[in-house]
């Protein structure tokens, strides 16, 4: 990261590294809603029993306990988790499925939502991972069926949201869990979450060792284990993967139907959204509630930063009695994404605070005035404010400039006044009712750097 609070993994920005999240957070803001999706907010804290319903994630809970309750209060007794305690939740998708559930009467479905929100893992900090950080994820959400259009939808609208940040390219790398179990299961290999989770390992561990695992774990033989690492293998740009996975042999009534899903997906893509989106058999998303579509992105040149956006169709999270809401979405891990920009200084605020106007005092009684000229500079949407003391011009020059205010404003005896851009030295006669400053310089830019470090 750019920088890091003393606190290992719990980042803290300063204000110009702030400006570039928050250039990140409005664009995707925008784009999800130009899009339809509708921002909600859901609580920190959920119940230890519904955030495990996730699986493989409770180590990295973070338990919540009042500091005066005894030991009781503990999430974790006699090792084994308290379902009602209270934890703070890991992602946003598990809360959203319990939000859709107890809200399910006052919801227009489909129902399109988009949430950005802090979330906690209590994992090892490192590039790219934190134990606070931020998410923006999109879902679409339906009552008893989704059509599968929302899948493809789903994958356009995040290949243009990431395309308007002001990071390197990038890929959606897709595949279909229902292509991969009926694989695993035509092959002979019965335990298809236990494959999953072998093969989402991959990238960490290499085919060797997966195959091992396979073979051990999972009790494939040889030849089943080479067969699940070729279909792992196979990736490209276009429809073309549907014949390299029937030149493979395997017959499964659930393979046929995840293929003709994931070539939709990917013949969508390639018509709007060339180049950004790959299939990619080796993606498992090794968590058992996935169902059809998963995703996983990379940023091109920094792969070993991660996924950046990840997530796909769920069938079953949420449920009441007998009626489901199976929903697709999205999550995009914007403190990850950020402290890549920053680090690698991929992109920069203009300046490094709002204002773009220092009102300058000529002495300390012309405070007064100067508020007035400021509010009328305000009024015009001109982020202004106003020099503390009557200090020589000099002096208050220099203040804006060490905070990035390019723009001061004086005020003569005489009522006249004048504004200066201390970037250039050029002073005019100016009318608060009236000047504006340069469009580029009336609100703080966010633009990528032409050159940026390279790659760690």
């Amino acid at each position: 990261m750019a920088r890091t609070a003393s606190l290992s993994g719990f980042p803290e920005w300063l204000p110009e590294e702030r400006l570039v999240e928050l250039h990140v957070l409005d664009t995707l803001r925008r784009v999800f809603e130009l899009h339809g999706f509708s921002s909600i907010e859901t609580r920190a804290v959920e119940t230890v029993g519904q955030l495990l319903r996730k699986g493989e994630i409770d180590k990295e809970v973070y338990g919540l306990s009042r500091l005066q309750d005894d030991e009781s209060a503990n999430p974790v007794k006699e090792g084994k988790a308290d379902p009602h305690a209270l934890a703070l939740h890991f992602d946003l998708t598990v809360p959203f499925a319990r939000y859709v559930v107890e809200n399910a009467g006052y919801l227009a479905f489909p129902f399109r939502r988009y949430q950005i929100q802090k979330v906690w893992r209590g994992e090892r900090p490192q590039e790219g991972r934190a134990r606070e950080f931020t998410q923006a994820d999109i879902d679409v959400v339906g009552d008893g069926d989704l059509p599968f259009r929302y899948d493809v939808e789903i994958a356009l609208v995040i290949a243009e949201a990431l395309s308007a940040l002001p990071i390197p390219d990038f890929r959606l790398r897709i595949n279909n869990r229902k292509l991969a179990e009926g694989f695993y299961r035509g092959i002979g290999l019965d335990d298809t979450a236990g494959v999953l989770r072998s093969i989402d390992k991959l990238e960490k561990i290499g085919a060797a060792k997966v195959a091992e695992l396979l073979k051990t774990e999972l009790g494939a033989t040889d030849e089943q284990a080479r067969k699940a690492l070729q279909l792992a293998g196979i990736r490209t740009e276009d429809t073309s993967f549907v014949a390299q996975v029937q030149a493979l042999g395997v017959s499964d009534e659930l393979l046929d139907e995840g293929l003709s899903e994931l070539e939709q997906v990917i013949e969508a893509a390639v018509q709007r959204a060339p180049g950004k989106v790959v299939a990619d058999l080796s993606i498992a998303r090794g968590l058992d509630y996935y169902t059809g579509t998963v995703v996983e992105t990379v940023l091109v040149g920094h792969e070993q930063l991660g996924s950046i956006c990840s997530g796909g169709r769920y069938d079953a999270l949420a449920s009441k009695g007998n009626r489901k809401f199976p929903g697709v979405g999205l999550s995009i891990g914007v403190t990850r994404l950020v402290s890549r920009i920053l680090s690698q200084d991929l992109a920069r605020a203009s300046r490094s605070v709002p204002t773009a106007v220092l009102v300058a005092l000529t002495h300390d009684e012309s405070w007064d005035a100067a508020q007035d000229v400021a509010a009328q500079l305000r009024s015009r949407g001109i982020p202004t404010e106003v020099a503390a003391k009557a200090e020589k011009f000099g002096k208050q020059i220099k203040f804006a400039d060490r905070r990035g205010i390019p723009f001061v404003w004086f005020t003569d005896d005489d009522g006249t006044h004048q504004v200066k851009d201390i970037r250039t030295g050029e002073q005019v006669v100016a009318a608060p009712e009236t000047w504006m400053p340069p469009s580029e310089d009336l609100a703080v830019q966010v633009s990528t750097v032409t050159e940026p470090a390279a790659a760690l």
